[in-house]
């Protein structure tokens, strides 16, 4: 018994080295695995940085509403991705964002395409014009349900290497400011006057002489004599930047720039490279300032057209009737000389008609007519 005793007690003292081993074993494979995993975990941490220009002054609402998209990406990515956002100039022009953002300069953009309707007039489809008979709103429904296809075929027709998304239905633009007031379409013959895009054929085709110039520089201009009368886009953008100080008499309303949307624009490499929800984000994140961009520019165009009135004394007044029939007559012209020149600028208008015909037919009938409500509880409009 003893001697059986002893024989199964020598086991126990070898089972401890080899229990040791594994537990070694194990140790060391934890901390290689640690090891790997540590700077995978750095790396994962680390965000994707894109450097975003837009087309805006520091003090423009544009630019805030640019900021208002930037935010709602960097949130939403939860520290994967950041966008850095440049003012106007920080890089290139306002006018180069595109070309620098198709070439890598800058990996996005924050412009409207009207500032590069140079390369194709088909762009100002995507902008500012001709007028259809649909309001923004819905011409950024046909961009997001027709367009968008559109689109990324002229893109790529003319090499710029972008992926673009569009944002903000604009309110219509003014007609602009003017040293001397106009009692018709025919005082504006031999105006010089600044506007952008496929809107500058426009007005020159009623008789004045266009100069295009980015929103910074027209003040200046206007001082020295360059132009005599302008546009830009809103009550806000005007004021902030001095309109009242050049000019008196400013006419809202007109066809010349009757919708506009942003384009928020990225180098399609650099797009094609990020994971597909960080491209989820960056793509719906413009849905979602579209409604953050409306949302305040209802509320600042608003404020700053009554500022204008009362506290900087401006001529605020409704644009004459029948600059708006010449400007539909001019727009004929200009669209047939386009469509006859260019098959693309002729499918792609054709496309908007069609749309417009629908749901402009749709909201015609539909709407309700809200300028006699607004009459029956603030009194007539006045004009």
């Amino acid at each position: 018994m003893t001697d059986k005793t002893s024989h199964d007690a020598r086991p126990a003292p070898a089972a401890a080295p080899a229990r040791r081993r594994f537990l070694g074993a194990a140790a060391s494979g934890l901390a290689g695995a640690a090891a790997m995993t540590a700077p995978m975990v750095s790396v994962a941490q680390s965000p994707i940085v894109l450097k975003m220009q837009g087309a805006w002054g520091a003090k423009d609402i544009f630019n805030e509403m640019a900021e208002q998209y930037v935010a709602r990406v960097n949130e939403m990515a939860g520290g994967r991705l950041r966008i850095d956002y440049l003012v106007a100039g920080s890089v290139v022009k306002p006018f180069e964002v595109m070309d620098a953002t198709a070439k890598g300069v800058i990996d996005a953009a924050h412009t409207v395409a009207v500032y590069w309707y140079g390369k194709s007039k088909v762009a100002s489809l995507f902008g500012s014009g001709p007028i259809n008979g649909c309001n923004a709103n819905q011409m950024l429904a046909w961009i997001h349900r027709q367009g968008q296809p559109f689109y990324e075929e002229l893109v790529k027709k003319l090499g710029l290497d972008v992926v673009a998304f569009f944002a903000m239905p604009m309110p219509t633009q003014p007609l602009g400011w003017f040293k001397k007031p106009i009692k018709g379409a025919a005082d504006l013959k031999g105006f010089k006057y600044r506007t952008v895009g496929l809107a500058a054929d426009l007005m020159q085709d009623m008789g004045m002489r266009v100069t295009q110039l980015p929103g910074g520089e027209i003040v200046p201009a206007m001082e020295r004599g360059v132009i005599d009368a302008f546009e830009f886009n809103n009550p806000t953008s005007d004021r902030r930047f001095g309109a009242q100080d050049v000019a008196k008499n400013y006419y809202m309303g007109s066809y010349h720039q009757a919708m506009e949307f942003f384009e928020i624009d990225f180098n399609k490499k650099k797009y094609d490279s990020l994971p597909k929800d960080l491209q989820a984000i960056l793509k719906y994140a413009a849905e979602a300032a579209s409604t953050a961009n409306y949302a305040l520019a209802m509320d600042q165009y608003s404020t700053d057209l009554q500022e204008l009135k009362d506290k900087d004394k401006v001529n605020v007044l409704r644009t004459p009737k029948d600059v708006f029939t010449e400007q539909l007559k001019s727009w004929d012209v200009l669209v047939k000389k386009l469509s006859d020149e260019d098959p693309f600028f002729k499918k792609v208008w054709e496309s908007q008609k069609a749309w417009a015909k629908r749901v402009g037919y749709y909201g015609f009938f539909n709407d309700a007519d809200y300028q006699q409500a607004y009459e029956h509880l603030y009194g007539k409009l006045g004009f």
